[in-house]
């Protein structure tokens, strides 16, 4: 059995939306909300939002698209895409890695052996932001790595002014990253993961 079929909470109830066809029968709709892992077939919408989220602020994206294709073929596992109505909203992609830091290898590597879990970037739709979907979609991230025997760790790497967001999601500062991105510069981020035997004997997983 894979490590997804496992996960209970990447299964939610799909709610469907109340519409009824003229004869007042209710007619099949999409869910109205969904969490699943993402394919490299929605790399396009990825891409979509990640570009208009980022290129206003920075002037570029932490993945291009066919680095999202790259690791979406690699480990679409590590990733999570918010749903709605059949429609991403939300996204988070990481990969693994095995060293205690982030390294400029890490943005393009994904090291199957490793037990941190890099998250390279989440987005949020434009239509749908400033209602706490970034916060939600971490929240379930971390409880979908804690259901994986291999996490031990989350890593990320952000700017100055989204230390706080990521504070408020659980995450430590270790300091300034030694990856840099252009003029940018970074500090890294830490959240530690508990191990599958531990989310087997606490949270039925």
């Amino acid at each position: 059995m894979s490590a997804l079929s496992a996960l209970p909470f990447l299964k939610p109830v799909h709610l469907r939306s109340p519409r009824s066809s003229p004869g007042g029968q209710r007619r099949h709709t999409l869910p109205a909300s969904e969490f699943r892992c993402l394919s490299p077939e929605d790399a396009v919408s990825v891409f979509e939002i990640e570009r208009e989220a980022f290129i206003s602020v920075s002037g570029d994206c932490p993945l291009h698209l066919d680095e999202i294709r790259h690791f979406l073929n690699l480990c679409p596992e590590l990733s999570l895409g918010w749903f709605e109505e059949g429609r991403l909203v939300a996204f988070i992609i990481g990969s693994l890695w095995d060293q205690e830091r982030l390294s400029q290898a890490a943005l393009t590597l994904h090291k199957p052996q490793g037990s941190a879990v890099h998250i390279h970037v989440l987005a949020v739709h434009r239509t749908v932001r400033q209602q706490g979907k970034g916060s939600i979609l971490m929240w379930r991230y971390l409880q979908y790595l804690r259901c994986l025997p291999f996490a031990r760790r989350a890593l990320l790497m952000c700017e100055d002014f989204l230390v706080p967001f990521y504070q408020k999601c659980g995450f430590e500062a270790l300091g300034p990253c030694q990856v840099t991105v252009g003029d940018l510069n970074f500090v890294e981020m830490q959240h530690p993961v508990r191990g599958h035997a531990f989310m087997r004997r606490n949270s039925g997983c």
